[in-house]
């Protein structure tokens, strides 16, 4: 990754967490990223280190839980010969090659404890020493970094060092999850679908049919954006061509069942009664209901071609309470961040 990728979304959420990334790129303080798997925390990352001043230097990554203790030392801090069976020559670390730039560590909840020892001496004094040596190395870098899991909690029970998170907040950044960022959704597969198209050589993208809307709508996406990414082009590989909207959405490729579709019931279901611990109730109904309202909107809008005097037709609603709407759910402008 060598330049700023475009973050695509208008959502609030998203728009508040992006310009907070902003007002911290000009600060050389560490910078925390949180949120679910999926959401961008790579990107949020990269956006910090080329708005910043470090722009034109290194922006190096290392995913924590990828190697095991031994190997994750030598790769962020170096190693000389001999300092273990096979170390032949000298190799410099992640830190060292980041030199004046940034250094990204992703999933750094998972680094052991021995290690962030080290990692706290490096950013309390920028200095280090390689393994299997006693030269200390200087190193000029601003850490970011990233995880899903709940750092204070985990340090509560000792599996992370306080002074550590301490060092590592100067902020907290959290990137909303796909759920929350109401329009976002369909703005993204509609840009995954797009792309997916046009790589597989097909003339256009022939669009979403309402059952796949609906489908988008009411999955909950805990893998966020990276699993609509693979939903969508899987879906579309499995229809094939550009002959007609896209039928229906695969989410999950080990049960693939068709989802429901908007087709009335050609009879009545025997009701049940449900007793009051049958039923579930949202934490925040505000939310529920706001959540509810977007979908019921976007689904209306899709409907009827996005002719908004005929979608508030279809709901009931006038005009100008439409275009309310469409407001309140930031339906009103798409488009991409730079």
């Amino acid at each position: 990754m060598d330049s700023m990728q475009p973050v695509i979304g208008e959502s609030p959420l998203l728009n508040e967490a992006l310009d907070h990334l902003s007002s911290l790129a000009t600060i050389d303080r560490p910078v925390l990223v949180t949120g679910e798997r999926g959401t961008g925390k790579e990107i949020a990352a990269s956006r910090l280190h080329f708005l910043s001043s470090r722009w034109q230097a290194p922006f190096i990554k290392m995913n924590c839980a990828s190697l095991p203790e031994s190997l994750l030392d030598s790769e962020l801090f170096g190693y000389e010969p001999g300092a273990f069976t096979g170390a032949r020559k000298s190799h410099a670390g992640r830190f060292e090659r980041a030199h004046t730039g940034t250094l990204f560590l992703d999933e750094v909840g998972t680094m052991p404890t021995a290690l962030q020892e080290k990692l706290l001496r490096v950013i309390e004094y920028g200095e280090l020493e390689r393994l299997g040596g006693n030269e200390t190395r200087s190193v000029d870098v601003r850490i970011v970094a990233a995880t899903n899991a709940n750092l204070p909690e985990l340090a509560s029970r000792g599996a992370f060092r306080w002074d550590l998170l301490d060092r590592l907040t100067f902020d907290v950044v959290t990137m909303p999850a796909l759920r929350n960022r109401g329009a976002d959704l369909q703005l993204l597969a509609e840009h995954f679908a797009m792309k997916f198209a046009a790589e597989s050589g097909w003339n256009h993208f022939p669009g979403l049919s309402t059952d796949a809307l609906q489908h988008l709508f009411e999955h909950a996406w805990p893998g966020n954006v990276r699993e609509l990414k693979n939903a969508i082009e899987r879906s579309l590989h499995r229809q094939g061509d550009d002959s007609e909207p896209l039928a229906r959405l695969i989410i999950d490729p080990f049960n693939d069942h068709a989802p429901p579709t908007l087709m009335p019931k050609t009879g009545p279901e025997p009701e049940t009664a449900p007793t009051p611990s049958d039923v579930s109730i949202p934490n925040d109904l505000r939310a529920a209901l706001d959540q509810q309202e977007s979908q019921w909107l976007r689904l209306a809008l899709a409907q009827t071609g996005h002719r908004q005097k005929q979608a508030a037709e279809r709901l009931g609603l006038s005009y100008d309470q439409i275009r309310g709407l469409m407001k309140k759910h930031g339906l009103r402008t798409r488009g991409t961040r730079d």
